[in-house]
């Protein structure tokens, strides 16, 4: 059976809005997708790392009920599982201070078998990260090797711009690896100084043969070698944008696994079929900023499973 795994970073996210604590909740951007993947009821396993500590067994337990396999997780004594905080704006924006304490071993586990038609979801600063990049290097590779479809979401944010003379080396080589590549108009002004999506593929198809490039209000723009095309997104007026790109991605990967589609269909898909992945998307993003939730609600998953038999 087709098996969908997720590679990313784990915190507990405290999100405060107008200095008060609203909310916390298990997160990290793969961890977000995974989640909401996982109350869908796909065959989905996690990669990562959290200690074994109170916070950690909160989410591992969290985890497991929204049917997420964490067989694959390393749980560390040594060091505790990380916190961030997010302060929303007046937007409902978020920005972080984070608080890590990792053991020196990290990331200490078997890795999985992929197997072909696999999806495999990474990206953010996990993808990138100097202590963990050559294993992660080489499951992913391995991955590709294999025939698996690789979403990578590079994620990358203004607070590492001062290191982006030796991150982006590393952020190129994944979008070689990578079968799909999904970014934000923020994520490519700030890697590649590209302000709109046909700049954006002008670059990054040297790299990845199939772009999905996202502008908030202004749409959903896909580029492949054989299509070139633009979605609508919902008007709202969004309580949090926490997990929204992430849930875009949970959406896409859904409609992929559902419509059955590999790595080598990615390039030929025609208009009415990227119109069935964004729109997927779109709802999943949508739904995710109408409250301070990181992951579509169970609700909302019932809803959609029953609109995708």
């Amino acid at each position: 059976m087709r098996k969908i795994y997720g590679i990313g970073e784990t915190v507990l996210d405290i999100i405060f809005k107008d200095g008060q604590p609203r909310a916390a909740k298990a997160g990290g951007s793969v961890l977000n997708s995974v989640v909401s993947m996982g109350r869908m009821e796909l065959p989905v396993f996690f990669i990562s790392e959290y200690g074994l500590d109170d916070v950690g067994n909160l989410i591992d337990d969290f985890l497991k009920t929204n049917g997420v396999n964490s067989s694959f997780v390393h749980r560390f004594h040594d060091g505790s599982t990380a916190l961030a905080l997010a302060f929303l704006d007046e937007k409902n924006n978020a920005h972080y201070s984070f608080y890590k304490d990792f053991p020196g071993k990290r990331l200490d586990i078997d890795f999985p078998v992929i197997e072909k038609d696999d999806i495999i979801q990474c990206g953010s600063f996990y993808a990138i990260w100097p202590e963990i990049r050559e294993k992660f290097k080489k499951f992913i590779h391995s991955a590709k090797e294999n025939g698996a479809l690789i979403l990578y979401d590079p994620n990358f944010r203004q607070t590492h711009l001062s290191e982006l003379d030796i991150l982006k080396p590393l952020i190129i080589e994944n979008m070689q690896m990578a079968s799909l590549l999904r970014g934000s108009d923020e994520d490519f002004k700030n890697i590649f100084g590209v302000n709109n999506p046909d700049e954006a593929w002008e670059v990054v198809r040297n790299y990845c043969k199939c772009l999905v490039y996202t502008a908030n209000v202004e749409g959903v723009y896909v580029r492949t070698t054989s299509f070139s095309g633009k979605f609508p997104v919902q008007k709202i007026t969004p309580v949090s944008t926490i997990g929204a790109g992430d849930n875009f991605n949970t959406g896409m990967i859904t409609s992929i696994y559902s419509n059955g589609i590999n790595m080598e269909q990615l390039e030929k898909l025609t208009e009415k079929e990227w119109s069935k992945v964004i729109t997927t998307a779109v709802a999943f993003a949508t739904h995710v900023c109408l409250s301070y939730e990181n992951y579509i609600s169970t609700e909302f998953a019932k809803e959609l499973k029953i609109r995708l038999v």
